[in-house]
C-alpha cells in the first residue's frame, strides 16, 4: 500500500486522499508569538470595526472607507494602504479557509433537513432566544444524536434575528405540521413544515427536507451568502469531522493532482482499510466506522 492513514474527503464528485506525510506537521521548540502591543490592538480594532461597518459597500468603495477609518493611525498613507491591503487579503484567506472546511465536513455527512428559527418577541428577548436555543440544540445532540452547521442572522428590511442552518436529525423531537401563512416575499401563501416542539417554545420555524445532494449544495451556498457577507461565524453542533482515515491500495489510486502531486483521486468505490483491516468498499455504512479527524 503506497499510502497508509491518509486523510480522505469527499469533493462532493470525488473521493480525495492527502497521504500522511503531506500533512506532518514540523516539529520544532515553540516559539509563542509575541504579544501585541496596545497600539496594535487598536488599530487592529479601528480595522475590525471598520470592516464590520462597510460590509455591504463594493469592494473598491470598501478599501476606501477602511482606509478613511484608519487615518491618523500611521504616520504616512503609505502604511495605511499596505496595512489596509495586508488585513482585508488576512480576511479573504481566512474566510477561503472556512470556506473550504465547510464543504469538507458537510460532504462526508448526511443531511434530512434544511431549518430556520425565527425570534418571536412575544415569548423571547433577543438574548434569550439565543441562549435558550443554543442550550436546547445543544441537548439534541448529546441526547439525540443531532448534527447541524449554522449561522446567525438578521432579515433585510425588519432586521429580525434567525438562525439557518443544515441538519442531521436521526430522532425528531415534537411532531412536523403543514402550516399555512402569507409570504410577504413572495407575495402568496405559502405550505410550510413547521415543528410543534419549536412553535411553543420559540414561536415560527420552517424544515425543509433535504433529498438530494442538490438541495445540500444549495443549503450550504445559503449559509456561504451570510458569512461571505457578514463575517459572521458558523455555528457547528455535534461531531462533524472533514476528513477519515484510512490506508489507501494501489489500484484505488486513479491519478495524482494538485500542487507537486501532493494528493491522489481515489476510485468511487475505494477500499476502505484501518490499520491493515479491511474495512469494506466506501459508503455511508463504513464512513460512520472508520477514523475520523479535521
Amino acid at each position: 500500500m503506497p499510502y497508509q492513514k491518509s486523510k480522505v474527503y469527499f469533493d462532493g464528485g470525488h473521493y480525495i486522499a492527502i497521504p500522511k506525510e503531506n500533512f506532518q506537521r514540523r516539529k520544532g521548540r515553540y516559539r509563542p508569538n509575541p504579544k501585541p502591543t496596545e497600539e496594535a490592538k487598536a488599530r487592529k480594532e479601528k480595522f475590525e470595526a471598520a470592516y464590520s461597518e462597510s460590509k455591504n459597500l463594493p469592494r473598491r468603495e470598501r478599501k476606501k472607507y477602511i482606509k478613511e477609518q484608519m487615518k491618523g493611525t500611521f504616520a504616512t498613507e503609505k502604511e495605511t494602504t499596505a496595512y489596509v491591503e495586508s488585513n482585508i487579503q488576512r480576511k479573504q484567506n481566512n474566510l477561503s479557509k472556512r470556506r473550504v472546511s465547510l464543504w469538507r465536513k458537510v460532504n462526508l455527512q448526511q443531511w434530512d433537513y434544511f431549518v430556520t428559527f425565527t425570534y418571536s418577541d412575544e415569548l423571547h428577548t433577543e438574548e434569550s432566544f439565543q441562549k435558550k436555543l443554543r442550550n436546547t440544540l445543544k441537548h439534541l445532540v448529546a441526547r439525540k444524536g443531532w448534527k447541524y452547521i449554522g449561522v446567525w442572522e438578521r432579515s433585510p428590511e425588519k432586521q429580525r434575528l434567525h438562525f439557518h442552518g443544515i441538519f442531521y436529525i436521526p430522532q425528531m423531537i415534537g411532531e412536523l405540521i403543514e402550516v399555512k401563512d402569507y409570504s410577504t416575499k413572495q407575495h402568496k401563501v405559502q405550505t410550510t413544515l413547521q415543528n410543534t416542539h419549536f412553535i411553543k417554545h420559540f414561536g415560527r420555524n420552517d424544515f425543509e427536507k433535504i433529498t438530494s445532494q442538490a438541495d445540500v449544495s444549495q443549503s450550504v451556498k445559503y449559509l456561504l451568502k451570510y458569512i461571505e457577507k457578514s463575517g459572521e461565524k458558523l455555528v457547528y453542533g455535534g461531531k462533524i469531522y472533514a476528513y477519515i482515515k484510512s490506508d489507501i491500495l494501489d489500484e484505488d489510486i486513479l491519478c495524482l493532482y494538485g500542487v507537486d502531486d501532493r494528493k491522489a483521486i481515489l476510485a468511487d468505490n475505494f477500499t476502505c482499510i484501518e490499520d491493515g483491516c479491511l474495512i469494506g468498499k466506501v459508503s455511508k455504512e463504513v464512513i460512520a466506522q472508520m477514523p475520523k479527524s479535521n
